[in-house]
């Protein structure tokens, strides 16, 4: 069944385009869609800057890049994989996955067969996409056309966790349409496929794997706060406790990115649109959205200590997490309008993250590493490779006079070669 359907990947991000070259490498034909011309210019050109795909994979004799719509006329089995975010008001904001919804429906013929892999609540997919797709297709979902639904696991720059290599959820709308999208899945997915009993099942699964992390990390956050008031050290806590068998090895931090602090408001969302008001992860949810405003403050009373008002702090990281380029939803933002609120001089450096996405996102400018002014202050936000291994030298020549204050968010620096100059908080 697999070998006659032609595939089109709509949107060609972090999860789309691994997605298009992985079945392109099954000898699939693909064609990965976005309506973001110079991205589709960049990986017809051989350049992938999420760094998820190696240039000799985009030049696959089966894969082609498109931001003309009508090309999709030829493909059969459509892969929806844009994103998902929320809004000001922390809401799902689901635009591109209904305008994604009008584009494929504007194409899709007899037979055809859409599935979703953005992270949704569940009954978007039958309730509201489907709909779209009979509007703008003139045809009928269960019958001339099916849905169905597949969620997203890649993790950005993770080279061990890939799509062949973690167990894939699929669903669909009827028994023959879920043994079409197994077999397509199962044709390039090694690592196994899991069929879920309806796609309202398989939506609520996706939605809850990230809320089940967020909470975790809530966790480790409140109990960084009890041992900061305790006066110890949360690391050893943690080192110590990891020492029983089951004991879950998650670290306190910010939370940002596209998924895990994002998709727990989809879930509460939909839970109060039934009548049920959430607590549990609407908790762990104001934990972490505040802790980029405990960083700073941290940060401000520890200057104040040291040498009463003002002072530069240099801020290493801006991306949502180590060794990706990736700036959506970064929390590391909220650290920084903190600091400026109190009056602070603040400059940031990340070896990887666009300039350009974070003058357009956030309107912060990236200074390169020779040209940041020696700070009273650094805080190691994200532990890209680079800063992990410049270690305290690094640090040392960024600071005033190579001593000053340290906020080691990630817990990377060695306190035991930590230089006699420097004051050091870790989080």
């Amino acid at each position: 069944m697999s070998s006659r359907r032609k595939i089109a990947v709509i949107g060609l991000g972090y999860v789309g385009l691994p997605v298009a070259v992985a079945f392109a490498r099954e000898g699939f034909a693909v064609t990965g869609f976005d309506i973001d011309k110079a991205r589709v210019r960049e990986l017809e050109s051989g350049r992938d800057r999420t760094r998820e795909v190696e240039a000799t994979d985009l030049k696959h004799p089966s894969l082609r890049f498109t931001s003309d719509a009508d090309v999709l006329h030829a493909s059969d089995f459509f892969i929806v994989t844009v994103p998902t975010p929320i809004d000001d008001a922390r809401r799902p904001d689901l635009r591109a996955m209904f305008e994604a919804s009008k584009l494929v429906g504007g194409v899709l013929k007899k037979g055809g067969i859409v599935v979703y892999e953005s992270t949704v609540y569940p009954g978007t997919v039958e309730e509201e996409c489907a709909p779209i797709l009979e509007r703008c297709s003139g045809l009928k979902a269960g019958s001339d056309f099916n849905v169905g639904y597949s969620p997203e696991r890649i993790n950005p720059g993770d080279k061990q966790h890939r799509l062949e290599s973690i167990v894939k959820v699929v669903s669909a709308q009827n028994a023959e349409t879920l043994d079409i999208i197994a077999d397509v899945y199962g044709s390039v997915v090694k690592a196994g496929i899991h069929r879920a009993p309806s796609i309202r099942v398989a939506e609520a699964a996706k939605v809850i794997e990230n809320t089940q992390r967020d909470l975790n990390i809530a966790f480790m956050n409140e109990l960084s706060l009890i041992f900061r008031s305790l006066d110890i050290d949360t690391g050893d806590v943690l080192e110590a406790a990891r020492t029983k068998w089951n004991f879950l090895p998650f670290q306190p931090g910010l939370v940002g990115g596209h998924c895990i602090g994002v998709d727990p408001y989809y879930l509460t969302y939909r839970a109060e649109k039934a009548g049920y008001h959430p607590e549990v992860i609407l908790a762990g949810r104001r934990i972490n959205d505040g802790m980029g405003q405990r960083v700073a403050r941290e940060c401000v009373r520890a200057l104040l200590r040291r040498k009463g008002a003002g002072g530069v702090v240099t801020i290493l990281g801006l991306t949502f997490k180590e060794d990706v380029p990736d700036t959506r939803n970064s929390r590391v933002v909220d650290i920084v309008r903190e600091l400026e609120s109190f009056g602070l001089q603040v400059q940031v450096h990340d070896p990887l993250a666009s300039p350009e996405d974070a003058k357009h996102e956030y309107g912060l400018t990236i200074t390169e590493l020779d040209a940041l002014r020696p700070a009273d202050a650094v805080i190691l936000a994200v532990g890209h490779g680079s800063y992990v291994e410049g270690g305290w030298p690094l640090i040392e020549r960024l600071l005033v006079g190579g001593s000053g204050l340290v906020l080691d968010i990630k817990m990377k620096l060695d306190r035991g070669s930590k230089p006699a100059g420097i004051e050091l908080w870790r989080l």
